[in-house]
């Protein structure tokens, strides 16, 4: 059997095994302690009937056994009728049986008998029945003097199988009673033991959606010490993560200033001739300050999906991306065809999903024609929403060096040639399928984004 990996499913099931074992355990235990019983009533019983047969024996003149009287219980003289009684007299080759043995007499084991004492056996009796017989030895005053007779009662053995049955028929539905009670407490206990579990598990799902930067309720004292140490973890990751940022932020803006300096020089080296020295530091500038730009882009990237702030609405950032670059001098002129439904969202933070997506906009826009198309739709695999231009299109042999840092298909074309490989650290931080094509039916660059169910 495979073990249950959910805690209430182990739990449950640990329940109901130690329910149904206890249950069979007492069930057993009260069979057997009711047979006893009945046993020791059975046996007090035929003890008191061979009292009482020995207080009725008496003889003839010939020392011959006479039948007593047979005690009230109809049983005894009723052929076949589950109560009997024998008395052996040894001396004379005697015996005086009950009427209820009929034709039949009991094959009474020839031990010896310590007088008074009461020997037990479980023998064959009439009609194929089984029977439960006690047996003593007692002596008795004879004409001729005392006598040793053996005196048996037995009892048919299915009285005491009945008995054991019906008590259990009697007991099956209290037993099948307390057993539903006492899973249905054990789920009750689970339920509501479980349950600061639950808001446990709630309160990491908020944060991990960034709904919360902290587990906050009440939580009950065993759980104390691990809430404690999440906050103080979240806090600590928090600290290094904005103090990471800050340092990422003052590197830029204290690079800025010498870069603009710099650029400043170009010029004032190109206006005394030294255009060879110009170029270079202009080459120079130009790569730290794509470096730099490179790198605040990333330190705006959440370090994993878990950590987003919220998802992403498609719809309102397209929506937005678009109407910016609408308004740009190369945006203008083209022509934007949206196609997808507004429900949508994707799990990304807001402000990464805005960076890829503008990336690859911006991207279509500095290459395309007339047209760009964003069209995305939801099937088995996910949410696929891809970004074509009517541009030029790319060499199929350079499509797996557009999204490689600062590689330019055109040299002479503005950029950095940073927005691809940008996004490329997204996807790969996002886990998101990304694929760069020429289109088929015309030319023309097309960028598909898969982002999977999760």
């Amino acid at each position: 059997m495979r073990w249950p990996t959910s805690i209430r499913s182990r739990l449950l099931l640990i329940s109901a095994l130690t329910v149904s074992l206890a249950l069979t355990l007492t069930v057993t235990l009260l069979v057997s302690l009711f047979s006893s019983n009945i046993r020791n009533r059975i046996d007090a019983e035929l003890t008191s009937h061979i009292n009482t047969l020995a207080g009725a024996l008496s003889f003839a003149a010939d020392g011959t056994l006479q039948r007593p009287e047979s005690p009230l219980d109809q049983r005894f003289a009723t052929p076949y009728g589950g109560l009997y009684w024998q008395i052996v007299d040894d001396a004379r080759g005697q015996t005086v049986r009950s009427l209820s043995l009929f034709d039949t007499a009991l094959a009474l084991p020839m031990d010896r008998h310590a007088e008074g004492t009461v020997h037990r056996y479980l023998l064959p009796g009439p009609a194929g029945s089984s029977l439960i017989v006690l047996e003593r030895l007692v002596q008795v005053a004879a004409p001729e003097g005392k006598r040793a007779l053996r005196i048996a009662v037995a009892i048919d053995a299915q009285t005491l199988e009945e008995a054991g049955a019906a008590f259990i028929r009697d007991i099956l539905p209290a037993v099948a009673g307390l057993g539903v009670f006492l899973v249905v407490a054990s789920i009750l206990q689970l339920t509501l033991g479980l349950r600061p579990l639950a808001a446990l598990n709630e309160g990491i799902v908020r944060i991990r959606e960034r709904r919360a930067n902290q587990l906050t309720g009440a939580y009950p004292s065993e759980f104390q010490s691990t809430v404690a140490a999440v906050n103080a973890l979240l806090d600590t990751q928090e600290a290094m993560m904005g103090k990471a940022r800050k340092r990422a932020a003052d590197l830029a803006h204290g690079l800025r200033t010498p870069l603009t300096v710099l650029s400043n020089d170009v010029l004032t080296l190109r206006d005394k001739g030294e255009a060879a020295m110009a170029d270079e530091l202009e080459h120079l500038a130009s790569v730290m300050r794509n470096h730099v730009e490179r790198e605040l882009a990333l330190a705006r990237i959440a370090a994993s999906a878990d950590l987003r702030r919220s998802d992403a609405d498609v719809a309102m950032i397209v929506g937005e991306l678009v109407r910016i670059l609408k308004r740009s001098p190369s945006g203008e002129r083209l022509r934007f065809e949206i196609d997808g439904p507004n429900t949508e969202t994707v799990p990304m933070d807001p402000a990464d999903f805005r960076e890829l997506i503008g990336n690859l906009l911006e991207n279509a826009v500095k290459w395309a024609t007339a047209e760009i198309r964003v069209r995305w739709k939801r099937n088995e695999d996910g949410l696929r929403l891809t970004i074509s231009d009517d541009g030029p299109g790319v060499p199929e042999q350079e499509l797996g060096n557009l999204t490689r840092r600062g590689w330019r298909l055109d040299m002479a074309s503005p950029g950095s040639g940073l927005g691809l490989s940008i996004v490329r650290e997204i996807v790969d931080v996002y886990r998101i399928g990304f694929m760069l094509r020429n289109r088929k039916a015309d030319s023309g660059l097309e960028a598909e984004l898969l982002f999977a169910h999760t």
